[in-house]
């Protein structure tokens, strides 16, 4: 039961971090929950110690997701850095 809470809460992420940084037309439901759940995992072992703020494994609630969100965000920003798109000609 806690896998598909995990994947739901990984895929409410991944959308709202995609929306954030104009991704979402380029990846699926799949990609989402992958950039979800890699996301919350990294802010888990990165951000949450920083922020003093419990994981998704904890409890899933509004500061969890947060620092779950700004994982996904992170990790877009990251994946786009060298996917070469985040470089900006003048």
């Amino acid at each position: 039961m806690n896998l598909i809470i995990y994947l739901i809460a990984g895929a409410i992420v991944g959308y709202v971090a995609s929306r954030i940084m104009r991704t979402n037309s380029q990846q699926g439901l799949l990609l989402d929950i992958v950039v979800g759940v890699v996301g919350a995992f990294l802010a888990g072992y990165f951000l949450s110690p920083m922020l003093g703020v419990g994981t998704i494994n904890d409890a899933i609630n509004i500061p969890t997701m947060l620092v779950s969100l700004l994982g996904a965000v992170i990790l877009l920003a990251i994946v786009r850095l060298f996917n070469g798109r985040g470089r900006r000609t003048v």
